[in-house]
């Protein structure tokens, strides 16, 4: 098994972008867009050549994937707009970037390409693809990537020890799918035994994160759930430490038909350890019923070894906990928690869920974005353009926050999904050599499934700051309800929509994601107003300045695959952003300095409650909060 190779290690790179000529070009561009009114967005939608130009769409051959080939054949509209225009003969899956609604013309973006080869991006993102120890501060490889890679894929010719790295991956993937296929016909039992339908995940971040966002966009996918249907199973996801999280989600199941699964690389995260620890206790509370082993010792190992599952670094922690070795599936050391949905902390539970077949097509999609992103050129690279323009907004623009509005049900948890990625990736104050950065790095980042979002806060995307938006939506809805049952007839409208249009609810979904854009880059001017006869005492009310930013983001259907696709995208992206400023995207230092202090508040809390201490070594504040704290009483 590989478990690292300092021979892997690199230098990290010392320039700073601040430091090159690119950066001040772009800051003066940047200030350019900002007081120019002829480049607002509305009057820059009225160039068609500049529009098309700033589009790239990706193909997906069904060859690719069936796993009969390994290439993928990518385009931009720059060279062959005819992808955007021909109809889909339902053999290839596409996915066009449009971002023509970005505060950038054709010449922005040289500037940006100028950035990012000065910056070294395509060399970074071979280090990344070859599996050099890229975390700088941690000494270890990013290859969250080869997760995805099918078996046979030549990574021998990137890395010295490819083989023996794929080998390993390949290895914990046949024993994922073995589990599973057992545990879904029944033919492995909890310890009464009645047959596991139940999976409760324990874990916390993207542990946590990863299998609830993709579990989510599953649900409605109709092969998907055709799988899952079969057992009538049922998965929930624990995560906080409060404990009515860990209620909420067992009370009602029968312990006699669930399995734990323990998330946690080391094995020793506080909030997951104490989620397991209530888990143990609530099978042995309910279990030992109907026990015969009169040793308590017993009681418990039995039941441990039939309905707890690990994923861990650290095997021999789970095995002093309990778990069969047999149980346990290993994580490695170049996988960062925030992208280890693609292991066995994704892999595991969804395959007992979905099943192997299902999973195996995500991470089919995650592969076909590696290869487009290691290998497109840049020009046509989705992952690059993403990351190249949060760079621009961020950085030059000046806009510290975005939104990720996808227009799929499906698609409700993605958002925290990437924000949790994104932001501990990107969130930090100095470059990948410890110089401090003149700028602040990442940014906020948030979303809502639409159209939710426009009755929360889309209000303020319009008329109150500017907050640069990503839109995804589909060709294909998932939903296999009829839409003639919900259109309108003679009478007029029977749904609260226009009752002369007579659309699919699908049709009425993508209706406002093709929309929103449209009204954030135009808005409505004072002289609109008047021309509509708008009450004078209304109208100032009603301007909407538009020249609000935004890409288009429309895939074909959203299945395992497109989920595959759309997390690498965005994980690829984030990778880019960090590339382009220098930084280290793969620590997560500020994660710990909370948890440090929150040992001393519990010691305090300990204290206090078994003895009376009294509350010493905090500051007034703190101090305040604790004494009020512990002199409630229920």
């Amino acid at each position: 098994m590989f478990d690292g190779n300092d021979s892997r290690n690199i230098t990290p790179p010392l320039l700073k972008c601040t430091d090159v000529p690119q950066f001040t070009a772009l800051q003066f561009a940047a200030s350019t867009f900002r007081n120019d009114p002829k480049l607002h967005l509305r009057h820059l939608l009225s160039d068609s050549n500049r529009c098309l130009s700033l589009m790239a769409v990706h193909v997906t051959t069904q060859e690719f994937e069936q796993g009969q080939n390994t290439t993928v054949d990518t385009t931009t509209p720059v060279l062959l707009p005819g992808p955007l225009r021909t109809k889909s003969s339902g053999a290839q899956r596409r996915i066009i970037l449009d971002f023509s609604r970005q505060h950038v013309t054709g010449e922005t973006m040289e500037l940006l390409f100028d950035l990012a080869d000065r910056m070294g991006l395509t060399e970074r993102m071979n280090e990344m693809r070859s599996g050099y120890n890229i975390n700088f501060t941690e000494r270890t490889a990013v290859m969250h990537h080869v997760l995805r890679m099918p078996r046979g894929y030549d990574f021998q010719s990137r890395h010295p020890q490819g083989n023996t790295i794929l080998g390993d991956v390949h290895y914990v993937l046949e024993r994922i799918e073995k589990f599973a296929e057992e545990r879904r016909r029944g033919n492995i039992r909890g310890c009464t035994g009645k047959e596991i339908k139940n999976i409760v995940c324990i874990g916390i971040g993207g542990s946590f994160a990863g299998p609830q966002a993709v579990y989510e966009a599953l649900r409605g996918d109709a092969f998907a759930a055709e799988a899952a249907a079969k057992g009538e199973r049922t998965i929930r996801f624990v995560a906080n430490v409060d404990p009515v999280d860990f209620d909420l989600n067992t009370k009602d199941l029968s312990p006699e038909e669930t399995l734990i699964i323990v998330t946690s690389k080391s094995f020793n995260t506080p909030e997951t350890l104490q989620n397991t620890s209530m888990a143990r206790k609530w099978l042995m509370k309910h279990l030992c019923a109907q026990n015969d082993v009169d040793n308590e010792d017993l009681r418990d190992l039995q039941i441990i070894t039939k309905h707890f599952c690990a994923v861990t670094l650290d095997i021999n922690a789970a095995e002093s906990f309990g778990i069969h070795k047999d149980n346990i599936f290993p994580m490695w050391d170049w996988v960062g928690g925030r992208f280890s949905v693609w292991s066995a902390a994704g892999m595991l539970p969804l395959s007992l869920h979905f099943s192997f077949d299902v999973m195996k097509s995500f991470l089919a999609g995650g592969h076909d974005i590696d290869e487009h992103f290691f290998d497109a050129p840049l020009g046509g690279n989705i992952p690059v353009l993403l990351g190249l323009l949060g760079v621009w907004n961020s950085t030059f623009m000046g806009y510290h926050t975005r939104a990720l509005l996808p227009y799929s049900h499906a698609l409700r948890k993605f958002p925290s999904l990437v924000q949790k990625f994104d932001m501990e990736s990107n969130g930090k104050r100095v470059t990948a050599a410890g110089m401090p950065l003149s700028f602040q790095a990442g940014e906020i980042d948030f979303g809502e499934a639409g159209s939710n979002g426009q009755h929360s806060f889309y209000q303020l995307l319009h008329q109150g700051r500017t907050v640069p938006a990503d839109f995804i939506g589909f060709m294909e809805s998932q939903s296999s309800i009829v839409d003639e049952e919900y259109t309108t007839n003679d009478t007029g409208s029977l749904d609260g929509w226009d009752g002369e249009v007579n659309i699919s609810g699908h049709d009425k979904l993508m209706s406002n994601f093709f929309a929103q854009p449209d009204a954030l880059a135009y808005g409505k001017s004072l002289s609109d107003l008047v021309q509509e006869d708008v009450p004078e005492n209304l109208r100032q009310h009603k301007v909407f300045p538009g020249n609000r930013p935004s890409s288009s983001i429309l895939m074909t259907k959203l299945d395992a695959f497109a989920v595959g696709q759309l997390l690498a995208i965005y994980e690829h992206r984030t990778a880019v952003q960090g590339f382009i400023w220098g930084i280290n995207s793969f620590d997560q230092f500020g994660t710990e300095i909370g948890k440090v202090l929150a040992k001393g508040v519990r010691a305090q809390l300990n204290a206090s409650r078994r003895r009376g201490a009294s509350v010493q070594g905090f500051n007034s504040s703190s101090g305040f909060l604790l004494e009020a704290y512990l002199s409630h009483r229920r």
